[in-house]
C-alpha cells in the first residue's frame, strides 16, 4: 500500500473538517433533538448547492449529452477519508445531503446514453436540492438481497412493478427511485432487473419515513408499488444488459464499492467517540485513574487498526482489483470497533454520558445502523469465513 496523501486530498479533508465543524454538526444535533429529518426546505440543503455540491460525476461530451461520460473524480482512498472526516462530525447528514446518491455507480456502469443524460443530467448543475435513491430492501429482503419479491412482468411496451420496500434513504423526496424486482423469485439472482421510477408515477405511494433510534438527520422510508407502470426504457441498461444475473452483479457490485466507505464511516464515529471521552476525561481529571488511560488506549490501538484495514480494502478498489473479502472486513471490524469506542465512552463519563443531550449518547444510538446498512456485521462475517474456506459465496 502507499501510504502517502496527495496535497489534493489533504486539501479536502481539511475542508470537510472545516464543513463538518459549521455545517454538519449544528444540523445534525438540530435534528436529533427534533426527531425527524432535516425538512427538504430547509436552508442547509440550499448552502449545499450553492458550495456546488449533490452533483452527478457524469458529465455531457462535447458531441452531445447524449454520449455523456464520467467526469474525473477523486480517488477511492481519497473519497473515503473524506467520508470518514465528515462522519466524524455527523453520519446523518451525510446520508441527507442532496445528490444522485448510492444508484449513481449503477447509472454510470451500466446505464444507456440516454438514461445518464435523462436521470443524471439534472445533477450535472442542480437548480435546486435534488435526491436519487436506490430501492433494494424490503420487509422480507434485507441481508438477503437475492431473496426480494417486488414483481415486475412485462405488458407490452411497458413493465408492471407492484412491492413493497422498506428503510430506503430519502424516498419520498427523490426525483427518481431505481428499483430493484424480479421478473421470477423462483430464478433468484438471475431474474433480478432495476427499473427507474420517477416521483409522481400512479401507484407509487405510501411513503412512511421511519422513527429511528439514530440517524435522525436524514429519512428512512417504506413505499408500495402498486400497478406502477414504466416505459420499456425505463429499465436500466436495457434488456439486453441483463445476461445470467447482470442485474444481482450490478446491485452488488455497488455494495462491495460502498462498503469501505461506510467502514471509514463507522471509523470517523469512532473517532468522535474517542476524542470527545479524552475531552471529558480531561476536564473530569480522570486521566490520572489508570483504568480510564488504559480503556483510552485499547479503544484508540483498535481505531487506528480499523483504518488500516478500511484503507487496504479502498486501496484494492482503487486498483480496480478484488475486493470482497477485505471490503466485508472492514465493514464488520469498524462498526464493532465504532459500536466499542462509543459504549466504552459511556462507561468513562457514567451518569453524564447517559443524558439525551450529550454528543456521546447521540453516537451509541447513532453507531448502532452502522452493523446493519449495507449487509449486516453478520453476513460479514459469513463472507470472509466462505472467501477464507472457499466455500461458494
Amino acid at each position: 500500500m502507499e501510504f502517502r496523501i496527495d496535497e489534493a486530498t489533504r486539501e479536502r479533508v481539511a475542508q470537510a473538517r472545516e464543513l463538518g465543524e459549521k455545517e454538519f454538526r449544528p444540523a445534525g444535533l438540530a435534528a436529533d433533538r427534533a426527531g425527524a429529518p432535516i425538512p427538504v426546505g430547509d436552508p442547509f440543503f440550499d448552502r449545499s448547492v450553492e458550495r456546488g455540491e449533490g452533483r452527478t460525476r457524469w458529465q455531457p461530451s462535447s458531441e452531445g449529452a447524449a454520449r455523456g461520460k464520467s467526469s474525473s473524480a477523486p480517488s477511492v482512498i481519497s473519497s473515503m477519508l473524506v467520508a470518514e472526516e465528515l462522519a466524524y462530525w455527523d453520519r446523518g447528514v451525510i446520508n441527507a445531503a442532496p445528490g444522485p446518491g448510492l444508484p449513481e455507480s449503477n447509472v454510470l456502469s451500466m446505464g444507456t446514453a440516454e438514461q445518464k443524460e435523462r436521470y443524471l443530467g439534472p445533477f450535472v448543475e442542480p437548480d435546486r436540492p435534488r435526491w436519487a435513491c436506490f430501492a433494494m430492501t424490503e420487509p422480507g429482503a434485507g441481508s438477503d438481497a437475492a431473496a426480494i419479491r417486488t414483481l415486475a412482468r412485462k405488458d407490452g411496451d411497458r413493465w408492471v412493478l407492484n412491492g413493497a420496500k422498506c428503510f430506503i434513504g430519502g424516498a419520498s423526496r427523490s426525483d427518481w427511485i431505481l428499483v430493484q424486482a424480479t421478473l421470477d423469485p423462483s430464478k433468484g439472482r438471475s431474474a433480478q432487473r432495476a427499473f427507474f421510477v420517477e416521483q409522481g408515477t400512479p401507484g407509487l405511494g405510501g411513503f412512511n419515513i421511519e422513527k429511528k433510534m439514530g440517524l435522525k438527520a436524514y429519512e428512512s422510508t417504506s413505499f408500495t408499488l402498486d400497478d406502477v407502470r414504466v416505459p420499456a426504457e425505463n429499465l436500466l441498461g436495457g434488456e439486453e444488459r441483463y445476461q445470467s444475473s447482470a442485474g444481482f452483479k450490478t446491485a452488488m457490485r455497488t455494495f462491495n464499492a460502498g462498503r469501505p466507505i461506510i467502514a471509514a464511516n463507522a471509523v470517523g464515529m469512532a473517532r468522535a467517540a474517542l476524542d470527545e471521552t479524552i475531552r471529558f476525561a480531561r476536564e473530569r481529571d480522570l486521566l490520572g485513574d489508570p483504568r480510564v488511560r488504559d480503556r483510552i488506549e485499547s479503544i484508540a490501538r483498535k481505531v487506528r487498526k480499523a483504518r488500516l484495514v478500511c484503507l487496504r480494502a479502498g486501496w484494492l478498489a482503487q486498483l480496480e482489483r478484488p475486493n470482497i473479502l477485505e471490503a466485508s472486513m472492514s465493514k464488520s471490524m469498524a462498526s464493532q470497533i465504532a459500536q466499542e469506542s462509543t459504549s466504552a465512552g459511556l462507561e468513562i463519563l457514567g451518569a453524564e454520558g447517559a443524558r439525551v443531550d450529550h454528543l456521546i449518547e447521540k453516537l451509541y444510538r447513532d453507531v448502532k445502523a452502522m452493523d446493519i446498512v449495507e449487509g449486516t456485521g453478520q453476513i460479514q462475517r459469513m463472507i470472509i469465513a466462505r472467501s477464507l474456506t472457499g466455500l461458494p459465496r
